[in-house]
């Protein structure tokens, strides 16, 4: 496999942990709004709500060690997790503090002080990883009879452990240079204020094409660098009072995007509505509206995203600019919001009690600015340099809704035109996409993809497809499994 194939799959295996913060945001806002002024000091059951939802961000880096490993299985076994969990207890007790003291024979005080940064959700990530392809290599080994219990996938977890003792000691080495190049690349943005966050959002919409902005995500908003933007800002006035939040800066590598997906992108589906030909106008209706919906309430953007991305990369470009010139005024204006899933109103709603949360609303007044720019600027761009986007192409079919709501008869439609189950190697998806290893990938029609209701499509390396689906991608691509 390539190494963007590997990166898919790492990709892919991210999301896994990744969905569990929706369940943090939910039980800490309600926590927020039971108990607006004491933040659970005053209720018990508010306190019980935020210390719920602070259980999940807080254990992050274990949630990616057994998702990553669950997730890059080879047929996602619990056996993998497990192993992700005893290689992460391994590494991250023998790289704390007091362990490298006793280890290296040095005073406690005189420990680098990335070990006691050990517990993160890079460390997480890598663990995953390695435990997931230790089981790919050993679940189906078979032992001598006098050691056949520990055979097959009861051998993982052992190899695991004793595998990542090497890496421990590895990393003893490298984990504080490493450390030490993130933290600089996370101070070289934090020192440039609010320009260093409208960069970061500018390159963070140029990944998604590849799906890899969820690793530049990962220094910003998670402990990979320090900054931890999402997990202080949910955690509210406890963050506040530990010294892990400020009023005003913390959440400003989010507070941004919230313009971008509830009114921004919207603005863009209706120019691009607008452009489309008369004939087509209705079929680019119901695609414009599913999209922007999404995007308004939930901010998941890339039906909408991908329904110009690749048709008109101009567009696309101008998207990224504008994403980062609106996180940069969010933050210089410190109009604070931010989110345990995505940047969209539900988030939004959710988050407006919590005490980080300040001049929120601007951000629905710069949403509204924003809504008119992407339009103006998307209209006045398709039309000059008559690009192509939906409903203005020449010959192609206009992407439509699928015509069956039958999920199991529309994942035997898309294995029919993706070239049969004997051409698909691998079958797997993310919030939006179905992630694919094909045999043959020049078998596949692109248009009868589009036409079935794909949004998009991103070829990755020689074998890899991604076709973006929305909601339905999880739900498609387990009716395909059960298919095979």
């Amino acid at each position: 496999m390539n190494i963007l194939g590997y990166l898919q799959k790492i990709g892919r295996a991210l999301m896994v942990p990744v969905a569990v913060l929706p369940a943090a945001a939910i039980l800490m806002g309600i926590g927020y709004w039971i108990d607006p002024n004491g933040w659970g000091g005053e209720s018990a059951l508010a306190a019980f709500l935020i210390k719920a939802g602070a259980a999940i961000i807080d254990k992050m880096a274990i949630l990616f060690a057994v998702g990553v490993a669950y997730g890059m299985s080879k047929d996602k076994d619990g056996s993998a997790a497990l192993a992700g969990l005893v290689g992460y207890l391994v590494v991250t007790t023998l790289l704390s503090p007091g362990a490298v003291s006793q280890i290296q024979q040095i005073p406690l005080d005189q420990v680098p002080a990335a070990f006691g940064k050990i517990e993160n959700q890079f460390i997480g990530i890598l663990t995953g990883v390695i435990a997931a392809e230790l089981y790919n290599r050993f679940s189906g080994v078979e032992l001598h009879k006098a050691l056949a219990f520990f055979s097959g996938r009861r051998l993982v977890p052992i190899v695991t452990s004793v595998v990542m003792i090497v890496v421990s000691f590895i990393l003893m080495a490298v984990w504080p240079i490493i450390y030490g190049g993130l933290v600089s690349f996370g101070e070289s943005i934090v020192s440039m204020g609010s320009t260093g966050a409208g960069i970061y959002a500018f390159f963070n919409r140029l990944l998604i094409p590849v799906g890899l902005h969820h690793a530049l995500n990962s220094v910003f908003w998670f402990d990979v660098a320090g900054i931890n933007d999402i997990p202080n800002f949910l955690g509210g006035q406890s963050s506040i009072d530990a010294g892990k939040a400020v009023v005003g800066v913390t959440g400003m590598y989010q507070a941004g995007f919230f313009p971008i997906m509830m009114f921004g992108l919207p603005g863009a589906a209706l120019a691009i509505y607008h452009s489309a030909k008369k004939e087509n106008k209705e079929k680019v209706a119901s695609i414009m509206i599913a999209a922007a919906f999404a995007a308004f309430f939930t901010g998941v953007t890339e039906p909408l995203e991908f329904s110009f991305m690749f048709v008109a990369p101009v567009l696309y470009v101008i998207h990224a600019l504008l994403t980062g010139l609106s996180v940069f005024i969010a933050a210089s204006m410190h109009w604070i919001s931010g989110f345990g899933f995505s940047s969209g109103f539900v988030d939004m709603f959710i988050q407006s009690r919590n005490p980080l949360a300040t001049q929120w609303y601007m951000l629905l007044v710069q949403g509204l600015v924003f809504f008119g720019l992407y339009y103006a600027i998307f209209r006045a761009v398709i039309v000059k340099f008559n690009l192509k986007t939906p409903g203005r192409e020449d010959d192609e079919a206009v992407p439509v809704q699928a015509q069956t709501t039958d999920r199991t008869e529309l994942a035997r439609q898309y294995l029919e035109v993706l070239g049969g189950q004997d051409n698909l190697v691998t079958i797997d998806a993310c919030i939006t996409r179905l992630r694919l290893t094909l045999k043959d990938r020049s078998i596949v029609d692109e248009r009868k993809l589009k036409a079935l209701g794909a949004a998009g499509v991103v070829k990755l390396g020689e074998q890899n497809l991604q076709v973006i689906l929305g909601p339905l991608a999880e739900i498609i691509a387990g009716e395909m499994k059960a298919l095979r």
